[in-house]
């Protein structure tokens, strides 16, 4: 009778035991078919990575010229905006180079107005020199009739003979001499003379250099790695600082190998920062990937062909770019950590597509007033030292080409050409 009462107590006790474990049973089953649902719609699209950092431009500051430094206009951590002088160099000796150069540009301009000025000059003597061998011809033509009759004697015709050709020689040395001076103007202005261009190049580059001693901030951002001090002497291409613009980063997300094959431009990506945990959640865009892995461009590469071999799963980069206004509210460094998860639900499109840009990708326009500046300076040097004598070319240009008397030099003459 006692067995009977201890089975019927130890049933009930198995029982609960067997229902309990089958409601376990059952969370798990149920547990797993979730997440086997939610790996198959939601998971199995989603590519994650904590090995990311931002990264960004670094823009050097380097002078363009050699020079003493005499100021320094930021520090680092400091913000500065485009345009904004950073470094300033000595400017005496290229001022003395600009003045030498302004002074030789007003002296040519000066030296090819007289260049003109010799071709009217030059021009007037050869119509004086055709006129004198026109004046020779008739003489000789009146003496010859009169020797005819034996009203002039045979000396006094040689000597007609001989001043009609030395009125010939005299008017082929002019025509040489006027040909010679007009190669030096012919079809040019004072402006575009070749001798004035020149020079104006030389204005223009001394100009550059006085702008050059001033060193502005390509773009606007924070100061970092400031090397320059007051009194250094420094040398073109030597960096001074450098400008990271922290408005412009991206991240650059570090995948293995299997987790590129899903990978598109233009996928949406979400990413955490480090610096703010998971308060702060940041929305991006994949735009590009890296064209090899991280240790084929190492500044040492791997070298596997050895016996003691390791296969060790790659890295590729890929860049993210990030909301300007989701940056501007919470801003990064470059060298950062991010984790990133990229969405691959859409795989429509190549996977390395061929996409060149038409446009420049980065730009500055801080150098553009510079160059302006200078052909202002340049054209108001010409202006200065040519008045007076834009009227004496146009003269010049409309006359028409001198025409020699008498038919032995009209092939000659006819070669020079009007201005």
């Amino acid at each position: 009778m006692s067995d009977t009462k201890e089975a019927a107590a130890v049933n009930p006790a198995r029982g609960k035991r067997v229902r309990w474990l089958a409601a376990v049973i059952g969370v798990f089953l149920l547990a797993g078919v979730g997440y086997g649902v939610y790996w198959m719609t939601v998971l199995r699209y989603r590519q994650t990575t904590d090995d990311a950092y931002v990264s960004g431009n670094v823009v050097q500051i380097t002078p363009q010229i050699s020079g003493t430094v005499v100021s320094i206009g930021a520090d680092d951590t400091q913000f500065v905006k485009a345009g904004q002088t950073l470094v300033q160099l000595d400017p005496a000796d290229a001022r003395i180079a600009l003045e030498q150069a302004e002074a030789k540009l007003g002296k040519t301009v000066r030296e090819v107005r007289g260049f003109f000025a010799t071709t009217e000059q030059l021009r007037a003597a050869l119509e004086v020199r055709n006129t004198e061998v026109a004046r020779a011809s008739e003489d000789l033509a009146r003496r010859e009739r009169l020797a005819s009759a034996g009203a002039v004697s045979g000396e006094e015709l040689q000597h007609a003979r001989t001043a009609l050709a030395s009125a010939k020689a005299a008017q082929a040395a002019a025509q040489q001499e006027l040909a010679a001076n007009r190669a030096r103007v012919d079809r040019t202005t004072i402006a575009n003379h070749p001798d004035v261009q020149a020079a104006a190049a030389a204005v223009h580059d001394a100009y550059l250099d006085v702008s050059r001693t001033q060193l502005p901030a390509p773009v606007s951002g924070f100061v970092a790695k400031r090397a320059v001090q007051l009194g250094q002497r420094v040398s073109p291409g030597a960096p001074l600082m450098a400008i990271v613009p922290l408005d412009q980063v991206w991240v650059d997300a570090n995948f293995k190998e299997p987790q590129l094959a899903a990978m598109r431009v233009g996928q949406p990506a979400t990413l955490k920062a480090d610096l703010y945990g998971g308060k702060v959640e940041y929305h991006g865009t994949v735009i590009g990937f890296g064209a090899g892995t991280g240790s084929a461009f190492a500044l040492l590469p791997a070298q596997n062909a050895t016996g003691n071999w390791i296969k060790i799963v790659q890295r590729v980069p890929v860049r993210i770019a990030l909301d300007a206004q989701e940056l501007a509210a919470h801003p990064l460094q470059v060298g950062l950590s991010m984790e990133v998860e990229v969405d691959t639900h859409r795989r429509d499109g190549e996977r390395l597509p061929q996409v060149t840009q038409n446009t420049p990708a980065y730009s500055t326009n801080v150098y553009d007033t510079v160059d302006s500046a200078a052909n202002r300076r340049v054209n108001e040097i010409i202006a200065a030292n040519s008045a007076g004598a834009a009227a004496a070319s146009a003269v010049a240009s409309s006359r028409p080409p001198v025409v020699a008397a008498g038919k032995a030099r009209l092939t000659r003459t006819s070669e020079l050409r009007p201005l």
